[in-house]
């Protein structure tokens, strides 16, 4: 995939973090098809962005 998977993908999940259960699903379909470098930076982005919304945390933790 392109960088702009990743860029993509952290748009859709900004659009959704509204809810959680919408916020999992949509991370779960980024693990299945981005690359390793970008999940990397994914996961990196995820940390920063669930700081602020910490009830997303919990999608973090079902990825792996």
């Amino acid at each position: 995939m392109s960088k702009s998977m990743l860029v993509y993908t952290k748009k859709v999940l900004k659009g959704v973090s509204f809810d959680v259960e919408l916020f999992c699903k949509e991370l779960k379909k980024a693990y299945k098809v981005l690359l390793p470098h970008e999940l990397e930076e994914l996961t990196d982005w995820l940390l920063n962005f669930t700081q602020q919304k910490p009830e997303l945390r919990q999608c973090i933790l079902h990825i792996d």
